[in-house]
């Protein structure tokens, strides 16, 4: 692969870079399927489901299950069971699967041992399903990042915004557990890992895809994902990334250098982990002419919901969310938005009236 030259405004490899790269795993497979384990995973995984069917089903017997757990995880009789499938629009349609009760406590098991190794793995600027990240923090570094970039706001930056196409439903099987074998040395703990990857496949190809419904699947596809943000930072060297999940951007002041390397990502994530940049939502444009990033459109000085998130918004507003979406806005510039949904909802006591849409689209 032609070696990139790095991002101009800065960003060298990282000191540590390859001393994590010789990093391993030193738990072992007896520490995640130790009935301790099992157990303070069952009471993680009960919290806001006490009131599910299936659940309470299992810890009418918990003792009981979790030995029988226990037992074929020890013998390795374990096997993962089907998915429940069903559909969600967040806001686009999603397809869910959800595993059975025991098999969510499974994942749990694995996910509480597996994930303080590999978060110490990822770069700072990952942000998707990790403890102390999240969307707002990634906004918050896209600000700082804009600033920087752009000298406090007099040069001009430009962004390269990616996405991955059906990022969950694409992920290569065989890749992944490559990986994985990469960092861990117990056979056993990949035994089990691929018990819980080979237990689902997408419906376009046999040993592709990770299910959206499992816990495991946040941190696998990170751990996939950390294959290219590290050639992000280390091979490409660009200093002022960010990615959740299948978004990331790179801000850059040299437009030319975004346009060189979008054929290096687009060639790593093909050969390297079988991943398509989604065609229609590749851009390279201004932070003055609005980018469009995590639900937020971002201009030099401040940053506006998107108009279908607000009317998304507003369709399912209620009084359970209403204070939710009021969070959402304070991270934006958001007040006169926040103004007239406060005095609206709670003007009579009543939900907003269906008809009044339009208000929102003044800001």
């Amino acid at each position: 692969m032609t070696l990139i030259c790095p991002d101009p405004a800065g960003g060298g490899i990282s000191r540590n870079h390859y001393r994590k790269k010789k990093k391993k795993l030193v738990v072992s497979y007896d520490d995640i399927i130790s009935l301790e384990n099992l157990l303070a995973a069952w009471k993680e995984f009960l919290k806001g489901k006490r009131n599910k069917k299936d659940v309470q089903e299992f810890e009418a017997h918990l003792m009981d299950n979790l030995f029988v757990l226990y037992e074929d995880l020890k013998n390795k009789t374990y096997e993962h069971g089907g998915y429940q499938a069903f559909k969600i629009n967040d806001p686009k349609p999603r397809d869910i699967h959800k595993a059975s009760v025991r098999d969510r406590l499974v994942h749990r098991a694995i996910y509480r041992i597996l994930y303080p190794f590999f978060d110490t793995l990822f770069i700072a600027d990952s942000y998707s399903c990790r403890e102390g990240k999240g969307t707002h923090k990634a906004l918050d570094r896209f600000r700082v990042f804009s600033r920087k970039v752009s000298c406090n706001h007099t040069k001009t930056t430009w962004v390269l915004k990616c996405d991955i196409r059906k990022f969950f439903a694409s992920i290569d099987q065989d890749i992944l557990l490559r990986i994985l074998r990469e960092w861990i040395q117990d056979e056993d703990i990949l035994w089990l890992l691929g018990k819980v990857v080979r237990s689902f496949s997408s419906s376009t190809a046999r040993n592709v895809g990770l299910p959206l419904g499992n816990l495991t699947s946040q941190l696998l596809v990170n751990i996939s994902m950390n294959e290219f943000d590290q050639f992000v930072k280390h091979r490409l060297r660009a200093r002022y990334y960010i990615r959740y999940a299948d978004d990331f951007v790179i801000l850059s002041r040299d437009k030319v250098w975004l346009e060189c390397i979008l054929a290096e990502i687009g060639r790593f994530l093909d050969e390297r982990l079988h991943l398509k940049l989604h065609p229609d939502k590749v851009f390279i444009q201004t932070v003055v002419s609005g980018v469009d990033f995590l639900g937020w459109m971002h201009f030099s000085d401040h940053c506006v919901l998107r108009t279908v998130t607000k009317k998304r918004m507003f369709r399912k507003l209620c009084e359970k969310n209403i204070f939710s979406y009021l969070g959402l806005l304070s991270h934006g510039n958001g007040y006169r938005l926040r103004r007239k949904l406060t005095s609206l909802f709670f003007s009579d006591g009543k939900k907003l009236s269906e008809g009044r849409e339009d208000i929102f689209f003044d800001e």
